[in-house]
């Protein structure tokens, strides 16, 4: 997997899919890694030039002492597009990958063909909820709330009877490092991009998820009614939609990238 230097941290990413394909940016959930994207990659690799990362504080990219703001998550994907020599491209990002997006639409426009925004809002949860979450992960360590995070990511019987993906996220969360996981939790806890929206004019789609407890689908039609012509689909899937709901998922991303716009 190579590794590349983009400002003050090392970034983790893998490319799959034809060269010279339309580029496809995905990026990860809080406490996931880019092999959230597993369900996805045999539809997408046949279609994208797919360039999966993970986020810093996660997976095998490092994790700078925090908190993170969303600039600095933003400006970690112009850095890996511009080490790629890609111009721009395609971005599908699910939960804080989503609002990494959002950031991108209102300030590199320049750098976006489409964006798909998957699970996600302008402003997610209360300062006191991320505050009591970063002092939990800081005294046990991500597996300390391991069930109950993915108690919101996936359906009970999902959990109880977990695909190798599901388990393999399990075990991803487990071990993603502590600091990199509260300095994320603080660049969502401090993000509010609700009234910034009316700049994004890129093509975009926007998933909710009807069971998602995270971000609510209120939240996904929020952003949908406050972005330019934006599209909106709603799936029977908890948070991860993209795993609980992965041919759904992966359907109405190929169509919304693929189809000609008017």
């Amino acid at each position: 997997m190579p590794i590349i230097q983009v400002a003050d941290t090392r970034i983790n990413y893998e490319i799959e899919g034809e060269p010279g394909a339309p580029a496809l940016v995905l990026s990860n959930s809080l406490g996931a890694s880019l092999e959230m994207w597993e369900p996805q990659m045999p539809v997408f690799s046949g279609r994208f030039r797919v360039i999966r990362y993970d986020t810093r504080g996660h997976g095998r990219s490092d994790a700078p002492p925090g908190p993170y703001s969303i600039d600095q998550l933003g400006k970690d994907v112009q850095g890996l597009l511009d080490h790629l020599s890609i111009v721009h491209a395609n971005f599908c990002g699910l939960s804080m990958g989503g609002a990494i997006g959002i950031w991108l639409g209102i300030n590199a426009p320049e750098r976006i063909d489409r964006l798909v925004l998957a699970n996600t809002a302008a402003k997610i949860g209360t300062a006191e909820m991320w505050n009591a979450r970063i002092e939990a992960v800081r005294k046990g360590g991500t597996a300390s709330i391991a069930q109950a995070v993915l108690s919101r990511w996936f359906t009970p019987a999902m959990i109880e009877q977990p695909t190798p993906v599901v388990s393999q996220m399990r075990k991803t969360f487990e071990r993603t490092s502590s600091d990199g996981y509260a300095a994320c939790c603080a660049a969502v806890r401090d993000m509010d991009l609700r009234y910034s929206l009316g700049r994004i004019h890129r093509p975009t789609l926007v998933i909710s998820g009807t069971e998602d407890l995270a971000t609510p689908p209120a939240d996904g039609r929020y952003l949908a009614d406050h972005i330019d012509k934006a599209r909106y689909v709603e799936l029977d899937a908890p948070h991860l939609s993209n795993v609980q709901a992965a041919g759904a998922f992966s359907q109405a991303v190929v169509q919304f990238l693929t189809h000609r716009m008017e």
